[in-house]
């Protein structure tokens, strides 16, 4: 296979997780053809030097690609700044780019779905995002793949052509958005995504993922999902930067080699999207269940 994309691997402190995420990759089809890109982001403070230490020498031993290029970082950026500066850097240079981070475990045909996908919707401008991860929804009636307008950033790939216009401005999104346009980011007022742009505002938290996926809603982009997704995400075990312990988003992973493309319309499912809105008013119903039992777990302490 020609003209195989370079994939990026953002890592910290997490040596475990690394380690499952290098095994899986190393495991794919593609890998000895492809380019393997390694940031290692600095420690940001004496209390992770250890385990960023751990990576690091982990990440020296990885083999099984056509070339591994690590970036050690020599003071800490943060996952935000680390992942634009890596992504522009990269994607940039080759055209287009996978992107993983350090807790993303892979099917054995990760690689090659990407790859595929690239190739194909290459020309297809109104495709702005390849995703590795689909939501746990419930799969009967829906094609193998489909497009929707929510990105997801749990290994994913996209074009140079794309990705340019990512742009990380708060103030300039936060006054550019409507009324209307909040609900429909927000999956039709299901979820608040919303909350992470002003979040970025106050200096609550700082992330980039959001900003890239307000990018591709603003251009009115669309997003490739594999019906069963092609990875998951095992961060969720309160060890992530921006991750809380949850089983919220388990998934099973695709071992399916093929996939035609040729199948779909290039436009967004209406059944994914009033499924994606279930899955979201579930975790809504199940966290108001939650604290209901909570209060009266403490009421009976009384």
């Amino acid at each position: 296979m020609e003209n195989i994309a370079p994939i990026v691997l953002f890592v910290y402190n997490r040596p475990d997780h690394t380690r499952q995420t290098l095994e899986a990759l190393a495991t794919n089809t593609l890998a000895s053809e492809s380019e393997l890109f390694i940031f290692s982001d600095a420690p940001k403070n004496e209390s992770a030097v250890e385990k960023v230490q751990a990576v690091r020498s982990l990440i020296k031993t990885i083999r099984g690609f056509k070339l591994v290029t690590i970036i050690e970082r020599d003071t800490n950026w943060g996952l935000a700044k680390s992942i634009i500066e890596g992504v522009t850097e990269i994607v940039n240079r080759y055209g287009k780019i996978i992107v993983l981070e350090d807790d993303i475990v892979t099917s054995p045909y990760f690689l090659k779905f990407m790859n595929d996908a690239l190739r194909f919707y290459e020309q297809e401008k109104q495709v702005w995002h390849i995703a590795g991860y689909s939501y746990p929804i419930d799969k009967k009636g829906l094609p193998e793949i489909y497009f929707t307008k929510y990105m997801s950033c749990w290994g994913w790939a996209t074009w140079s052509d794309r990705w340019k216009y990512f742009e990380k401005n708060v103030d300039k999104l936060i006054v550019s958005f409507t009324k209307d346009d909040i609900f429909r980011f927000n999956i039709n007022g299901t979820e608040d995504f919303w909350r992470q742009v002003l979040d970025n505002k106050s200096g609550k938290i700082n992330t980039w993922a959001i900003f890239w996926y307000a990018t591709i809603f603003q251009n009115n982009g669309l997003c490739l999902n594999s019906a069963v997704g092609f990875a998951k995400n095992i961060g969720f075990d309160g060890t992530g930067v921006h991750c809380g312990i949850s089983n919220q988003y388990a998934t099973d992973i695709s071992i399916r080699e093929n996939i035609n493309f040729n199948k779909i319309k290039i436009k967004e499912n209406e059944i994914a999207l009033e499924r994606i809105m279930q899955f979201y008013k579930k975790q809504k119903k199940n966290l108001f269940v939650r604290a209901v039992n909570k209060s009266i777990r403490m009421l009976k302490k009384l």
